[in-house]
């Protein structure tokens, strides 16, 4: 009896008698290589075209501005770098203020926009009269113009005399922006809760929510989840009009640039605190940014209702 020994095929061999590659390691085909070499180049390519873009607008607008026959002056007006040394420490100093009413005052326009939103969106006849009530608070305060409205608070009110209640320009002051900005962040939970379905509701009911609950519970969640790109932009706007409280006499970071520039006459102190302020919001605007690409894209693959 003869034994016939099997020769074993090489690793990777196929049944076409070709080798591949050994183990499970992917190897790009050359046509996609040279997709991703065209990839690479084109975005090379694009970039250096900004590149070169801004650059060029850059140093046209600076020749049209240093060209003007009132650069020199405006140069030693508004960009002295003396006067922006000696305001630069006083702003920063004023600027906590102004970061204080943002926390404070971002809050209270969270916690009262949210109250007047549900106030809006109640059902049944009995809470009509809330119903207007809310509707009434946010078109008055909508309409009314933010510095009409921190004169009438934070002059008006003191003019009043009424005992027991405060002159505090700051604490004046941020009532009337909490006002103001309290009508629009309750627009944006309002379309927010109207945004959704009212099956969803519906499915909390069946499965024996009340209607405290399934708002609480199912609702709201899913609305403020939605509303979180536009909050943030009005807590950027909000971050910037906290500088308007300088009108009733609080020392914030205008305020500290106006009274260096009313002492020296120049105005480099409020583009001191032009920059400050700017620097201040671009975090967030950015961060605002990211976050409405975020829930974009988890919203493309289904990731957010």
């Amino acid at each position: 009896m003869t034994l016939v020994k099997e020769q074993s095929e090489p690793e990777g061999a196929d049944d076409k008698g070709g080798t591949e590659p050994a183990g499970d390691g992917y190897v790009p085909s050359p046509r996609r290589l040279e997709r991703e070499r065209h990839r690479r180049a084109r975005t090379r390519r694009a970039t250096a075209i900004a590149a070169a873009s801004t650059l060029v607008t850059g140093v046209v607008l600076y020749l049209v501005v240093v060209s003007a026959p009132g650069w020199q002056r405006t140069k030693e007006t508004f960009f002295d770098g003396q006067y922006a040394r000696e305001a630069f420490p006083k702003v920063l100093e004023g600027l906590w203020l102004n970061v204080r009413l943002l926390l404070v005052c971002g809050a209270a326009v969270l916690v009262l926009g949210m109250l007047i939103a549900v106030a809006r969106t109640l059902r049944g006849p009995v809470f009509f009269p809330l119903r207007v009530l809310a509707a009434a608070y946010t078109d008055f305060f909508r309409g009314l113009p933010l510095i009409i409205n921190l004169m009438i608070v934070v002059l008006g009110v003191p003019a009043l005399r009424l005992q027991g209640v405060t002159v505090d320009p700051v604490l004046l002051g941020g009532t009337a922006l909490t006002l103001t900005y309290s009508a629009y962040v309750a627009e944006v939970f309002r379309a927010g809760i109207e945004s959704v379905h009212p099956s969803q509701r519906a499915a909390a009911r069946s499965l024996g929510l009340s209607n405290r609950q399934a708002l609480r519970y199912v609702v709201l969640p899913q609305a403020v989840r939605r509303q979180v790109p536009p909050l943030l932009n009005d807590l950027v706007s909000l971050q910037k009009d906290t500088g308007l409280v300088s009108i009733g006499g609080a020392i914030d970071a205008v305020r500290a640039a106006d009274i260096i520039a009313g002492r020296s006459l120049n105005y480099t102190p409020y583009i001191v605190a032009g920059l400050v302020f700017v620097a201040l919001t671009i975090p967030m605007t950015r961060f605002t940014d990211w976050v409405t690409a975020r829930m974009d894209r988890q919203r493309a693959q289904g990731g957010t209702t």
